[in-house]
């Protein structure tokens, strides 16, 4: 427990330090990571602990956003409503709206549930464009910040603090409710609902204020990104949003209490770094995916929680070298297959294939600040040879792992 203690005491130290340690360019990631973690916790909380697969969570960071976007230029940020508690307004439209959606997509279950919470996100989407009044049209709504409390809030600093406290407390005030009676009859939701029913427990109105909650921490999170890009477009409703927030929760681990912001803030800076460097980004992200579902299901948390479990059996000796093993395996394994896409992305672009029909053979790609001829073996070569390396640590790290245990 006191390990526990300190290793949260020491992140939220860390986190406070930021500001002080990273550019303001690397700043503003850190807030966009912030919101995606608080809204893969609150996805998280409905479908690792209730169970509920939801593909259309985007609907309600989406509504917490706008709704915060028209309180901030009706109130211009002054009276009962400062700017600091904006997100508040993001809080009650998103469990407004959730108590009504979740009132109708519980009625079914299962893939069912899962179809009914997309329509619903969909229909968002479509409609958004066409109801200018509330969605602002194409070009969405703006706002401004106003000052409160004797902070200007013009500053990213002064953003960044406001996102971190908001996104501390509702992560409190979930794991608080995970330690309720209530929070503990979701999983049981999960695991057996006919029982629960047999029990005599109202099972749709478990099942609605599960999704209620949920939608009202997305609305938070939706309200942040609000305050923060001082502005809300009618794509936070798209599909992508919330496949991106299953994406993240699951790579972080849903079955966990802070595997999906885990996830999600990894996925982010990924997205925020890799998206300058390459093309392929999004190539990556999914293969990363894939990757975590066929040898990781449990996501990022089970590994953590893996290790801990082999440094209880084994020590810290034979847990530090299955380490070393598989962060070796994957560096490699990683390089190689980077190698691979990029080349072939190259290869594959209008760009490549016009100067080699001007040239009339195939030109020298250049990746890591040199040259390569697609036509050398040597250049296949290098990526076949830190493929074979890492699959051979792979192995290795595998069985170290299956003799600890």
């Amino acid at each position: 427990m006191r390990t526990t203690f300190s290793l949260l005491a020491a992140g939220i130290a860390l986190l406070a330090a930021l500001p002080a340690l990273l550019p303001a360019g690397l700043l503003i990631a850190s807030i966009q990571m912030l919101v995606a973690a608080l809204f893969a916790s609150a996805y998280g909380m409905l479908s690792g602990r209730a169970g509920m697969l939801s593909f259309g969570h985007a609907a309600y960071f989406g509504i917490g956003a706008f709704a915060t976007v028209h309180a901030m230029n009706a109130l211009g940020g002054t009276g009962l409503l400062p700017t600091p508690l904006m997100p508040l307004v993001g809080a009650a439209a998103g469990l407004a709206v959730g108590i009504v959606a979740g009132w109708f997509a519980t009625q079914r279950s299962g893939t069912s549930f899962a179809m009914i919470t997309l329509a619903i996100a969909e229909l968002l989407h479509a409609l958004a464009p066409q109801l200018k009044g509330l969605f602002g049209g194409e070009s969405g709504l703006s706002t401004m910040r106003a000052p409160a409390w004797g902070l200007g809030f013009g500053s990213t600093v002064q953003v960044y603090y406001l996102t971190l406290a908001w996104v501390l407390l509702c992560l409190g005030l979930l794991y608080f409710h995970s330690r309720t009676p209530a929070g503990r009859l979701m999983l049981a939701l999960r695991e057996n609902g006919h029982r629960l029913r047999f029990l005599g427990y109202d099972v749709h109105g478990l099942g609605v204020s599960a999704f209620a909650i949920s939608a009202m921490f997305s609305g938070v999170a939706g309200a942040l990104q609000a305050l923060g890009n001082e502005a809300a477009n009618y794509a936070v409703f798209d599909a992508g949003v919330s496949a991106g927030v299953v994406l993240n929760s699951t790579i972080g681990g849903v079955g966990s209490f802070l595997g999906p912001a885990l996830g999600a803030a990894l996925m982010t800076f990924f997205g925020y770094a890799a998206s300058d460097a390459t093309q392929s980004w999004l190539l990556y992200q999914g293969v990363l995916f894939v990757l975590v579902m066929m040898f990781a299901p449990a996501g990022l948390a089970g590994l953590v929680a893996a290790g801990a479990r082999l440094v209880e059996r084994r020590g810290w000796r034979t847990a530090a070298s299955v380490a070393l093993l598989a962060a070796g395996a994957t560096v490699l394994l990683g390089a190689g297959g980077v190698f691979i896409v990029e080349m072939l992305q190259r290869l594959c672009s209008q760009d490549y294939r016009a100067l080699a029909q001007a040239a009339a053979e195939l030109p020298a790609v250049r990746l890591l600040e040199r040259p390569w001829s697609p036509t050398a073996l040597s250049t296949w070569m290098l990526p076949a040879g830190l493929l074979a390396c890492g699959t051979v640590l792979a192995v290795v790290a595998r069985r170290r792992v299956g003799s600890a245990t």
